[in-house]
């Protein structure tokens, strides 16, 4: 059996004091939700607690599916690279990037750089970047397949674009690992489908590109973050529905239902011509204790 840990929009707090020059920017607005919103909700506390009890869990690797800052400011992608050699070397640990690390222009050239040894393919253990999208690596029988929607956009936005040239580059991995008999999990920070109709500002403005491959190529399971919710959705692979898991976010507390804070355990059993998938969400109950909140069954076929 592998183990897969998932967690995502860790939203590393506290935020770096930004110098004025960076706040004439679509930063300012960022900052300001920040101060007023998040600076109570997302709090190192909640993230150490999620992550001691996420490592307990002995996975075998843990995937971290985006928005490790909140600016993109420079100090915050240095602390997060602190982080993620906390979290786990290279080996254990696959990150991929969220909107609010590509929060301004230009912002994704430091954590394509910075968080490299973490985005890349098995072969390039020394990778010393950049980073290139997507990549594939290999762990015991699975493939994980790491994309980035991560894309600056207007104020009030955070839409995400995977475009044509990575789209092209998913299909061919996807069928390669198809081939090899690999159960194929697609990391991507945004959600492939609109969960809520009322957040088009939020969503993947080419999600018809991942579904249209997936839907060719097949896959077995695809991890998300981004909408900071518990979530379980499907879209439509060759072979029947492939389930598209997103987890809260990382660093949030206590809450009322599928908002509080948590992250993901997925155990992938081989079983010869199929897999048993569990999902199991663990989360903060109203008390500030992390437990199981959610555990779901899937049988997926092999390709």
């Amino acid at each position: 059996m592998f183990r897969l840990g998932h967690i995502s929009d860790v939203h590393l707090p506290a935020v770096p004091q930004p110098r004025l020059r960076e706040l004439i920017s679509k930063r300012i607005i960022g900052y300001a939700n920040w101060h007023q919103n998040r600076r109570g909700a997302m709090t190192t506390g909640s993230l150490e607690l999620l992550t001691a009890d996420l490592q307990a869990a002995e996975p075998n690797h843990i995937a971290v599916t985006g928005d490790l800052t909140n600016l993109a400011l420079r100090d915050e992608f240095e602390n997060a690279r602190l982080w993620l050699e906390a979290l786990g070397p290279p080996a254990m640990v696959t990150a991929i990037p969220g909107n609010h690390d590509a929060y301004v222009p230009r912002a994704h050239h430091r954590y394509r750089r910075l968080w490299a040894p973490w985005m890349s393919n098995d072969s390039q253990a020394e990778f010393v970047g950049p980073a290139i999208f997507p990549f594939m690596r290999r762990k015991d029988g699975v493939a994980l397949i790491g994309l980035s929607s991560a894309v600056a956009s207007a104020p009030f936005m955070a839409t995400g674009r995977i475009g044509r040239r990575q789209t092209e580059r998913l299909e061919k991995l996807l069928a390669e690992a198809g081939e090899e008999g690999l159960f194929r999990v697609i990391l991507i920070h945004h959600p492939p489908k609109l969960i809520d109709p009322r957040r088009t500002l939020r969503r993947l403005t080419d999600g018809h590109r991942l579904r249209r491959a997936v839907a060719r190529h097949g896959a077995e399971l695809i991890l998300h973050g981004h909408d900071h919710i518990r979530s379980v959705t499907a879209v439509r692979g060759p072979k029947g529905a492939i389930p598209v898991i997103g987890v809260p976010a990382g660093s949030s507390g206590p809450a009322a239902g599928p908002k509080s804070g948590g992250y993901a355990l997925h155990d992938i059993d081989d079983r010869g011509s199929a897999w048993r998938l569990t999902v199991r969400h663990r989360c903060f109950d109203e008390k500030g204790r992390v437990q199981e909140a959610l555990s779901l069954n899937f049988d997926v076929r092999k390709p």
